[in-house]
């Protein structure tokens, strides 16, 4: 009988109360007759009491704890998601999330808020403070809102980097993301007598108001004000579920007074340091360094810095991608294809044709590949606004970097800091410099024929050598025709058709 009482297991709930009955019922055969009539209702009442204290351990809620409580960037994204798929794989009841922020970037909030209304799992948010702008969307799209006595919600209107408003499509865009946030709780159904009411849970046009200041709530916001809640008002319409002064008790209310064990998620620094470098601002300026470091590498002798720059900052580029499996080996390899044909276009291929054009196109979807989710060309489980974001940096970064190399160039040799990279000594005549004759101005008469297209450079073959010329007077001279040298002139040989 002790062994059969010692197998007992708290987890093993219906087999438990049997092995109870037939322990007890053991005992109450070694009591006389008498007592036996009033067993039955001892060990009915100390089961009951057994099963509730034992039913404790079963009854404990496992949360994940996640903290946003800075900038909302792409170092904010990757732990939330991070966060989120380990609550998923340990098999966690629920997820917490503890916010404390200003705001941040719109479309990685939105990746955020996309998580959590994607989420299986129960999602609970205790705002500490401050849930402004992109915060609100996070704090909106959780199951339930519990805030600190002072703390704010709201204030989402899109700004730029200075503060100033974006134009009216960002607004849209925000507008309609925090609707559909609201929405997406659905409504309640309310009977008040032969009366019935269908009232949202959280209001969408309240969701709208923290974005447009023209959006109009008679007796709570007036046109030219955005919408900002303190928790006692939140509390009031539905945006808050309780006022509370901890997480603890934030959990407390949200499980009904159950047992919960928190577990807090801590990103790792490699985390951070992966977050920094996908971010579109950092992602940008690499693209930048890369075109412009490869370009003023061509444009000079030997390999030296700009080279070293490029292929650092590729490194940095795609490296944090390739190590959390969005850059696969194929698209790295796409966009190096994508530099050798520019490479070629431009320095090899006189104009600007197929291989140029192809260049382009390879080095852009490379780089925009690289940022999204994809599986090759399956695009499934990549949401339209990661590709549209990833396509906007890409093109963005590619155009900068362009007209900042072409901008530098003209630059370089001038006053400023330039100034240091340049040779600037003029070589005047009247200081003693005088030319050397070069071969090329013997060249003055000879025949050959065009190496290549003249348009209007080229080359021409003269006897056994190769040459760049240019055409007199511009004219395209076709390859394979013969030509003549007429002059040389300030290091240039110029040369036109034979008649």
């Amino acid at each position: 009988m002790k062994e059969h009482f010692e197998n007992i297991h708290y987890s093993d709930f219906p087999r438990r109360r049997y092995k109870l009955f037939f322990y007890f019922h053991y005992l109450c055969r070694k009591f006389s007759k008498n007592m036996r009539k009033k067993i039955p209702s001892l060990v009915f009442g100390l089961l009951i009491a057994l099963t509730r204290g034992y039913g404790s351990p079963q009854d404990t809620v496992n949360i994940l704890k996640i903290d946003i409580k800075k900038e909302i960037g792409s170092t904010t994204w990757l732990y939330t998601q991070k966060g989120f798929d380990k609550a998923v794989s340990e098999n966690f009841d629920g997820v917490l999330i503890h916010i404390n922020t200003y705001g941040g970037e719109v479309l990685h909030a939105d990746s955020i808020r996309s998580k959590i209304l994607n989420s299986k799992l129960p999602v609970y948010v205790f705002i500490d403070n401050n849930a402004a702008s992109a915060g609100a969307l996070i704090a909106i799209a959780c199951d339930k809102i519990y805030m600190r006595e002072g703390a704010t919600i709201g204030a989402a209107t899109v700004v730029n980097q200075t503060g100033e408003e974006m134009p009216d499509k960002y607004q849209s865009y925000m507008r309609a993301t925090m609707r559909a946030t609201a929405e997406a709780h659905g409504q309640d159904t309310i009977i008040n007598g032969q009366d019935t009411v269908i009232r949202w849970k959280r209001d969408p046009l309240i969701a709208e108001a923290m974005v447009d200041d023209r959006t109009v709530i008679p007796n709570l916001v007036d046109s030219g004000k955005t919408l900002t809640f303190t928790s006692k008002e939140a509390l009031k319409h539905g945006y808050c579920d309780g006022i509370v002064g901890s997480v603890d008790e934030a959990l407390k209310q949200a499980l009904d007074g159950k047992n919960y064990k928190l577990t807090v998620f801590k990103p790792t620094k490699i985390d951070n340091i992966k977050g920094f470098f996908m971010s579109s601002v950092i992602q940008g300026l690499l693209i930048m360094l890369i075109i412009g470091g490869i370009y003023f590498e061509l444009q000079t002798p030997g390999v030296g810095f700009p080279l070293a720059a490029a292929v650092v900052a590729a490194i940095l580029y795609f490296a944090p991608l390739y190590i959390e499996g969005l850059a696969a080996n194929w698209e790295i390899l796409m966009f190096i294809i994508g530099l050798i044909l520019l490479a070629l276009e431009i320095f090899v291929i006189p104009g600007f044709g197929i291989a140029g054009i192809s260049g382009i196109i390879f080095m852009v979807a490379g780089l925009v590949l690289s940022m999204v989710g994809n599986v090759v060309f399956d695009f499934d489980g990549v949401e339209t606004n990661d590709l549209g974001q990833a396509l906007l940096t890409a093109l963005l970064s590619l155009t900068a970097g362009f007209g900042l190399t072409i901008y530098l160039s003209s630059k370089i040799g001038a006053k400023g800091a330039f100034s240091k990279v340049a040779l600037n000594t003029a070589l005047e005549k009247n200081k003693g410099y005088i030319g050397v004759s070069t071969v090329e101005r013997e060249l003055i008469g000879q025949r050959g024929i065009a190496y290549t297209i003249l348009r209007p450079s080229g080359k021409v073959k003269i006897g056994n050598a190769v040459y760049d010329a240019v055409s007199e007077n511009q004219n395209y001279i076709e390859k394979g025709t013969e030509i003549i040298v007429t002059r040389y002139e300030t290091g240039q040989v110029y040369v036109e058709e034979t008649h």
